[in-house]
Parts: structure tokens; C-alpha cells; sequence
């Protein structure tokens, strides 16, 4: 009996002892800043709005983001010590979102966000463990625009200049746009899209951008079709880098001993879209000389005419050619003398 009463009392005291420790940790609240909090628009549920940040002295002056200059967090010491070391370790990821419809925003105009309610309403941080003491700024603009549901033409941008749109099937598409606002829906196809839009079309999904920043997918897809442009080949003079092609027979046995001036062969003119202008320069070797295996035997200089080493891809789509007559390199061939095998004093 009495050692049961003794073991009580001690559960008494650890207890105790444990509540005196949660106590003193809660009692002693620290704080915790952070700095460039992002906080986004969600999207809207009705598409008929827009909802947008006003900051001032940007371009553009709507942002579906800003960043908080700071966020003060104040909470129990284990708790602000477990989120600095997440913060620390960047493990840290607050997604904050403003929802309109939480946030009653859902009249056209103007409104003004309390930025310090909507922080200490936002689950994120609740699930921290911490609340929110203070923030700057305090207050921000926010902009609601009712959307009108038209009819826009679609168009397609960025492509290579070679190739021109065959078809856009539909046309024209339904969006939500600003009223009185004359905007298109825009395809933009990646280098390999386009390459297969030569052949069959590519089904896109077009976008709306209301302001530079911020778009809107349509809802409509449309199936785009290129073809190959015409009149499209600009002229050009491009570095030049000569490669001497020699047979079997001669290859390591003869060298080339140029008589043209450096400044003959150095660049040449040619008609080309930018993609296959883009090819010709990185090649290693623009232009060609070929050496045929009775050179060896001419006691005169050679004249002959060099061929451009254009990409073949291109010159199969007529995409690249000379814009003129091939240079004549005029030239000897010099036996390079054979490595002396015989070793001395043998």
C-alpha cells in the first residue's frame, strides 16, 4: 500500500513537472520574419471574371502575384525554431493563395485587401502552428473585371520564317475578353511542332493573353497546318572556312599550297532562310576543295572551283542557295616528306 502511494506521488510530480514545461515553453513566444512572401490570385470559378493585384509603377500594372516585403510570425520557441530550421534548409513552401469568392471579390471595381486578416485566415500558416502579428504592407489593390464571352480570331506567332500557316481549323474560337477590347487567341508551336505541322496537323490549345503575363487557355482546341513560305530566302555574306577533300591515294601524302589571296576565300554570298543560314555557319566547313588524284602530276597551279557545303535538309527544301558563282581557289600540291623510320648508328 504504501509503495503504491509513493509510485502515485511520483506520477504526480512528473506530470506536473511536464505541464510546468509545456507551460513555460507556450508562455515564452518568439518571433519569426519572412521576407518576399508570394501571394497569387487563385483562378476564378466564374471565367467571367478577372481578377487581378494593381501595383503601381510597373509595367503591366496587373500582376496575378506580389511578393510581401515581410511576414512577422509569432508563436512558441519549438515551434518558431522547427520552422526556421525548414525555412533554412528551403523546405519551406508557402503557396499562398487569394480565392476570390473566400475573399468576396466578385463585384466589378476596385478593392482593397487587408492583407493582415487575409494572412491570419490562410490555413498555411495555421498549419504551422504559428500566427501572424504584423506584415507590410498592409493593405493591397485589387482589380475585378467582368469578361465578355465573344467570338476572336486565332492566330499563330513565332514561326520560323520559312514557313507560313496552310490552316487554322476553327478559325475563330469563343473567349472570355475584356469588353470593347480587340484581342486574339494565340497558338505558339515549339520547333518540333512545327516540323510536324509541315506534314499533318498539330492540335493546339490557344490562349488569351489579356494583359503581357497573364493567359487564359481557350477551351477550344484547333488543329494548325503550315506550309512552306515563298520569296522567303534573304542574302547574306557568311565567314567562310575552306576543307580540303583528298582520296584515299593522297591522304597524308600531299598538301594543299593555296595562291589565292587570304581575303579571295574568306566569305560568300548566299540566299538562305534564318533557321538554314543558322546550319550553314555552324558547319565546320562552309566551302569545299576537292583534289583529284592526277593533281599530284600538274607542274602548273591548279584552278578549280570550290562547292559550298550546304546542310542537305535544307537544299532539299530549297531553303538555301549560292547568290554567287562558285570562287576558284588556285593551288599546288606540296608530297609531304615521309618520317624518317632508320635509327642512327645501326
Amino acid at each position: 500500500m504504501f509503495k503504491r502511494t509513493k509510485l502515485g506521488k511520483v506520477s504526480i510530480v512528473i506530470f506536473l513537472t511536464a505541464l510546468i514545461w509545456v507551460y513555460a515553453d507556450l508562455a515564452q513566444d518568439e518571433r519569426l520574419n519572412l521576407t518576399n512572401v508570394v501571394v497569387e490570385v487563385a483562378k476564378p470559378s466564374d471565367p467571367a471574371l478577372w481578377v487581378s493585384f494593381v501595383v503601381e509603377d510597373t509595367a503591366p500594372n496587373l500582376r496575378t502575384s506580389v511578393v510581401l516585403d515581410t511576414v512577422v510570425l509569432k508563436g512558441p520557441a519549438s515551434r518558431i525554431t522547427e520552422v526556421e530550421r525548414r525555412k533554412n534548409k528551403g523546405m519551406l513552401a508557402l503557396d499562398l493563395f487569394l480565392v476570390p469568392e473566400q475573399a468576396r471579390l466578385e463585384e466589378a471595381g476596385e478593392h482593397t485587401l487587408d492583407v493582415l486578416d487575409f494572412l491570419k485566415r490562410s490555413d498555411e500558416i495555421r498549419q504551422l502552428g504559428l500566427t501572424v502579428e504584423d506584415c507590410e504592407p498592409r493593405t493591397l489593390t485589387v482589380q475585378v473585371r467582368e469578361l465578355v464571352k465573344t467570338s476572336v480570331a486565332v492566330q499563330c506567332v513565332g514561326i520560323d520564317p520559312s514557313l507560313e500557316v496552310g490552316a487554322l481549323e476553327p478559325s475563330t474560337v469563343e473567349a472570355h475578353v475584356p469588353k470593347d477590347e480587340s484581342l486574339k487567341a494565340t497558338i505558339r508551336l515549339t520547333p518540333e511542332e512545327q516540323n510536324q505541322a509541315k506534314n499533318a496537323p498539330v492540335e493546339k490549345t490557344p490562349y488569351i493573353e489579356l494583359v503581357p503575363g497573364q493567359r487564359r487557355d481557350v477551351s477550344t482546341k484547333v488543329k494548325v497546318t503550315l506550309t512552306a513560305a515563298q520569296n522567303v530566302l534573304a542574302a547574306d555574306s557568311v565567314p567562310a572556312t575552306l576543307g580540303f577533300c583528298f582520296s584515299p591515294n593522297l591522304q597524308g601524302k600531299y598538301r594543299v599550297v593555296l595562291q589565292n589571296d587570304p581575303t579571295e576565300l574568306a566569305r560568300v554570298l548566299i540566299k538562305a532562310t534564318p533557321f538554314a543560314r543558322q546550319a550553314y555557319r555552324e558547319g565546320p566547313y562552309q566551302i569545299l576543295l576537292y583534289i583529284d588524284d592526277r593533281d599530284r602530276q600538274a607542274t602548273e597551279p591548279i584552278r578549280r572551283e570550290v562547292v559550298f557545303s550546304f546542310p542537305e535538309e535544307y537544299v532539299r527544301r530549297d531553303e538555301i542557295r549560292a547568290d554567287q558563282p562558285a570562287p576558284i581557289a588556285r593551288f599546288t600540291l606540296e608530297p609531304i616528306p615521309e618520317a624518317n623510320t632508320e635509327i642512327s648508328g645501326l
